[in-house]
């Protein structure tokens, strides 16, 4: 599994991405709602890179405390 961060958005809604995924980022209209719907952003994310035949990111995140 990859890191998602869930926030709340605009209009109510709340927004999950995945960081080690540039521009991989959904929303709905409540947090389980939300991960259902990352996690079906992922699959097609990762999905559409292995059938161009690019390289997949890397799941781990670089962590910084400051």
């Amino acid at each position: 599994m990859r890191q998602v961060i869930i926030y709340p958005g605009e209009d109510g809604y709340w927004v999950a991405e995945c960081p080690s995924l540039p521009g991989c980022i959904s929303q709905g209209k409540t947090k389980p709602e939300a991960v259902a719907n990352i996690k079906e952003a992922i699959e097609g994310y990762v999905l559409s890179l292995e059938e161009d035949g690019l390289p997949v990111p890397d799941k781990q995140v670089e962590k910084f405390n400051g």
